[in-house]
């Protein structure tokens, strides 16, 4: 009878034991990776929840930088982690909704190893031209695209980035050539421009608009469906070309399989995060649009991402093997 009585008394303990241990997380250390070199908008976003997390837990938050391949080693790293909470990725849509169509060899799924927790920010890519290019306008630089078909040189932050695919966007919805010129960052995609060696480029607003506002490269336009709130006097190309679309996002991600408790947990502290006036403030300041969405929410979205950005691969033709 005391054998029978132990064994039901661990029997109704056994799933109270993972539970309880699921609503105190954090318990310890928690990794945040960045796919991405240290200085970028991901590494931004991941110091930021660093920073806020580690105080209210009073538990360490670590953000590691694992570049390379797009995003993609540090994408796989998380892919490959314990499904636990206490690894977690700041992915992009290039990083997650792009490199999957781009790149022929990557050792993981996106689709079925990452798991969606929490939106952070849309912000648009920004069209911008060599002020000595003499369109003031898209109308304006359509023509002299046209003009001067598979003469001007365009730069990217790299080959497959959400750069390198929205340009790819703009030249086939004008029906016009333009030659790829890749860099490794955004940085290098303006410094090229200023000392001319490349007439356009469509990169991130957060990197460009300083250069803009000064007036060493011309804005034209911005990417997304509405105009951004930083520069609300510029138009979008959807304006001028129907249906043109290509916003830049980042988000929160962990390993596919973390328990839903500590998923719905993360999720809701990110949106308290986010929430924070001084949070709010800080990332409009860089022309992003800070916004959260639930883990079912996000990976709707992402679904819908990946066939946007992987019909544009498709038309680019371009693989990395």
């Amino acid at each position: 009878m005391r054998v029978v009585l132990a064994a039901a008394v661990c029997a109704m303990l056994a799933p109270i034991t993972p539970a309880h241990a699921q609503e105190a997380w954090p318990q310890r250390p928690v990794t945040i990776i960045v796919p991405f070199a240290a200085g970028g908008s991901a590494d931004l976003l991941a110091r930021i929840l660093q920073q806020h997390l580690q105080a209210k837990f009073a538990t360490p938050f670590v953000v590691e930088n694992k570049s390379g391949a797009g995003g993609s080693i540090g994408t796989g790293f998380v892919a490959k982690a314990q499904p636990d909470g206490y690894t977690l990725l700041v992915g992009t849509v290039s990083s997650i909704a792009i490199n999957s169509f781009l790149y022929t060899k990557l050792n993981f799924d996106v689709a079925r190893d990452i798991q969606p927790v929490s939106l952070l920010v849309r912000f648009p890519n920004l069209l911008f031209v060599n002020p000595k290019v003499p369109a003031k306008s898209v109308p304006e630089l359509i023509d002299y695209l046209k003009a001067n078909s598979g003469k001007v040189n365009y730069g990217s932050s790299g080959i497959g980035t959400s750069s390198h695919l929205s340009s790819v966007m703009f030249a086939l919805a004008t029906n016009t050539q333009m030659t790829h010129v890749p860099f490794r960052s955004t940085a290098e995609v303006v410094n090229s421009m200023l000392s001319g060696n490349i007439e356009l480029g469509i990169d991130s607003m957060t990197t460009v608009w300083p250069f803009a506002a000064a007036g060493n490269v011309r804005p034209l336009a911005v990417t997304t469906p509405q105009r951004s709130a930083a520069a609300p006097d510029l138009p979008t190309i959807g304006e001028t070309l129907k249906g043109y679309e290509a916003t830049a996002w980042q988000g929160l991600f962990a390993p596919a399989g973390i328990p839903r408790p500590i998923l719905n947990t993360i999720a809701a502290e990110v949106k308290q995060v986010w929430q924070l006036t001084e949070v709010v403030a800080a990332l409009k300041n860089v022309g992003a649009e800070p916004v959260t969405s639930s883990p079912d929410e996000f990976t709707a979205y992402i679904a819908a991402e990946r066939v946007r950005w992987g019909d544009v691969v498709k038309a680019s033709g371009v693989k990395i093997d």
